[in-house]
């Protein structure tokens, strides 16, 4: 069988673009367990090869394979269905990504391995038959929020402790994991009507474009207030009014992004997501010197 054409068409099955998110929140996670960057360099820099090229390379491969029928109808020019990937050389691709995301995970410690399974798992589940989580726009976004912001920051706490992150951190992570869900529904204004063509459920089609994205910004803002709240209970004051800056403006972003959803869900993804993710290093650093681990 043939091998794949040049590894640029392997490069673009793997989608660079979408590794920013889960390596910030790797990141995210480094700075919120208080290590010494300097003693822990090596699991630092394995963990951000981890949640960017492996585990979220891996997801956009299994996701092409398992979409490369109707890909070959709405994106023919896309790797796998132009042929620039031949044969089942996708799905190889993703099991290769799976196996290598495995083996570096062990490496780093056994709970960055669990987390990793997790991922994974997620990741197949999202995209392959019968159960396609990306199917129902409720459990889709909830399985991609999840993975890109609250296991990849978890992964990075526990990767520099060596242990399971306290409880400070664990709730950080699953609060910006909740807002990320909303984050993901201003991902499906753009494919509305091939949405409902297809019978994918996502959030715009079973609510409409308006009640999703007012839904969208309550999921976003409500977890950034829990966070704040959290944040003075444990006087951390000057990074609770960061995020309150920080929220306040998105806010306003917010309400130019609901009068024209479709048309401004890209303009807010380059402002106000950019906001909440400086939000989530901001609640990173205030922690870092709390207890850091469970129990």
């Amino acid at each position: 069988m043939a091998a794949p054409s040049t590894p640029r068409s392997v490069l673009e099955l793997l989608k660079p673009v979408t590794w920013f998110a889960p390596m910030w929140a790797y990141g995210c996670g480094i700075v919120s367990a208080g290590v010494a960057l300097q003693d822990r360099w090596l699991f630092a820099l394995g963990g951000v090869l981890l949640a960017g090229p492996l585990v979220c390379g891996t997801s956009q491969a299994v996701n092409d394979w398992f979409d490369r029928h109707v890909d070959a109808i709405n994106e023919p020019d896309r790797p796998i269905p132009s042929g620039r990937i031949p044969g089942r050389w996708g799905l190889y691709i993703s099991l290769i990504g799976t196996a290598l995301s495995l083996l570096v995970a062990a490496l780093l410690g056994t709970w960055v391995l669990v987390a990793t399974v997790v991922a994974l798992v997620l990741a197949w589940l999202y995209s392959m038959p019968p159960i396609r989580l990306k199917q129902n726009g409720w459990w889709g976004n909830a399985a991609v929020g999840l993975s890109y912001e609250g296991i990849a920051w978890f992964t990075g706490a526990a990767a520099m402790l060596s242990a399971l992150p306290g409880g400070p951190i664990l709730a950080l992570a699953a609060l910006y994991s909740l807002g990320a869900h909303g984050i993901m529904t201003l991902n499906d204004f753009k494919a509305v009507e091939g949405d409902r063509k297809m019978g994918v459920a996502s959030l715009p089609v079973q609510l409409g474009v308006d009640n999703a994205a007012r839904l969208a910004c309550v999921v976003m803002a409500v977890p950034q207030l829990v966070v704040i709240g959290l944040l003075l209970a444990w006087d951390r004051p000057y990074h609770a009014a960061t995020i309150v800056f920080l929220l306040a403006f998105q806010m306003v972003l917010m309400t130019s992004l609901v009068e024209r959803p479709r048309e401004r869900a890209p303009w807010y993804n380059a402002t106000g997501t950019s906001l909440y993710v400086l939000g989530m290093l901001v609640s990173a650093f205030a922690v870092r010197d709390l207890v850091p681990l469970a129990g």
